[in-house]
């Protein structure tokens, strides 16, 4: 909220340089922020008694939209990137599919590694988890299972998360 907009009976005020000017009526802050030819902008509407200040309204948002932009800047994004192997898969392929989520997760992602059965593969998932279990076992150094294997549907799943 600002000038105008404030419509409480009594405030605390923080002068343009950050002094406390202690409380005061709404009307007397806000002439003393057109004198000052500044705007009143109500910093914490919480408080008891609310807590205004004495600033430039530009001046004020462009600093916050400067300090989201700084504060995005500095959060990483984790994406789940996926590998998705057949049960008959022949070990070279199986170390090639194994390199590949290396590269992934030492570049920070996650690996959701997908084991997909087609006909009659249904008939031998017990034994087919398996494979999950070496694919895990080959990246034990640089990575743990976040999710262990599952299966959904014609599907087992395992995510695989970078060690911190």
């Amino acid at each position: 909220m600002i000038n105008e907009q404030i419509k409480d009976k009594e405030i605390r005020l923080i002068g343009e340089n950050g002094e406390q000017l202690g409380v005061m009526s709404a009307k007397e802050a806000l002439k003393m922020a057109k004198e000052a030819d500044l705007d009143l902008i109500k910093i914490a509407p919480t408080a008891k008694p609310p807590v205004c200040k004495i600033i430039d309204y530009g001046k004020y948002r462009y600093e916050l939209a400067r300090k989201e932009k700084e504060a995005k800047k500095k959060q990483k994004v984790t994406d789940v990137k996926e590998i998705r192997i057949s049960p008959n898969i022949d070990s070279n392929d199986l170390s090639t599919k194994v390199n590949a989520a290396r590269k992934f997760i030492e570049k920070g992602d996650k690996v959701k590694v997908t084991l997909r059965f087609r006909g009659r593969e249904m008939a031998h998932m017990a034994n087919s988890k398996v494979i999950l279990d070496v694919f895990a076992e080959k990246l034990v150094d640089i990575a743990v299972v976040e999710k262990p294997a599952k299966l959904e549907g014609r599907s087992m799943q395992m995510v695989l998360a970078g060690k911190r």
